[in-house]
Order: structure tokens, then C-alpha cells, then sequence
């Protein structure tokens, strides 16, 4: 199989406003029925929340039959995919993070961010507008096609 026959089928793109949490800083400690437990930081949680609400009321988007806002595809990528990820954060301090993202785009874009198998993220400085702009596309390779010479 020659990887230069590659060919972009299908191409999303969102922008989602706001700066999401590192996954990896975004856990607290909290005691349930006597047992410690790890959730998720009330940042990441009002990232996730605000991610769902913007994904809701893009174009083509529509709330499925449960609470959960869910952007309406044809089909979500069923195969490998590429995610390409600029992050503008609003201050130098944050690591760069995309796993939060890469979970919320599930159900989203793809079925599961196991098929994310290439990854380009960037950092960015926007202190006045944080967001992350977010594209996702499925390659497909195509043998007995002739490599460019």
C-alpha cells in the first residue's frame, strides 16, 4: 500500500468557544458513600457543558431523544480519522491539552476517539476570544492509483 494515495472523503470543522481544562489537571478528589472517587474539576465540567451547547446549534445540529445536545451527521466516521486542533488559550499558563476535546467529539464527529489514530494540535494566544478550532476528517487509502512522479 502506497500512503501517498491518500484521499480526504469527508471534512468537519467546528469552532467551539472557550478554554477547555486539561484533562490531566481536571480530576478532584471527592468521598462517595464512604469510598474515595475522581471526578471531573466543576472547569472541565463547564467546558463540556458549554462544548454541548455550542455543538447543539450548529449548522445541521439537533438535540437527540436524550438531554445530551448531539450534532446531527449523515453518519459519524466509522474508520481511522485525523483530528487537527488549534487551541487559543486566554493566558501562557495552560498546558496544552486536547484530550477533553478528542472525548467530547465522540458521539460528535466519530463513535469513539480510538479511531483517532493522527493528531495535530497547536497552542495559541487569544486573550481576548479562547477557543478551539477543530477539524476532523476520515482518510481513506486507495491502492492502484499511480503515485505522482
Amino acid at each position: 500500500m502506497n500512503n501517498n494515495n491518500a484521499i480526504v472523503l469527508n471534512k468537519q470543522a467546528f469552532l467551539i468557544y472557550g478554554e477547555p481544562a486539561s484533562k490531566a489537571n481536571s480530576r478532584r478528589a471527592v468521598t462517595f458513600k464512604g469510598k474515595p472517587r475522581f471526578i471531573k474539576s466543576s472547569k472541565a465540567l463547564n467546558y463540556e457543558k458549554m462544548f454541548k451547547q455550542q455543538i447543539a446549534f450548529l449548522p445541521g445540529s439537533s438535540r437527540s431523544s436524550s438531554s445530551t445536545p448531539r450534532r446531527k451527521q449523515e453518519v459519524l466516521f466509522k474508520h481511522d480519522v485525523v483530528v487537527e486542533i488549534y487551541i487559543y488559550y486566554a493566558s501562557r499558563r495552560p498546558d496544552l491539552d486536547e484530550s477533553l476535546i478528542l472525548d467530547l467529539l465522540q458521539g460528535v464527529a466519530y463513535e469513539n476517539d480510538r479511531q483517532v489514530k493522527e493528531k495535530h494540535i497547536y497552542w495559541g494566544l487569544d486573550k481576548e476570544n479562547p477557543r478551539s478550532e477543530i477539524f476532523v476528517w476520515e482518510k481513506e487509502i486507495v491502492d492502484n492509483i499511480p503515485a505522482k512522479s
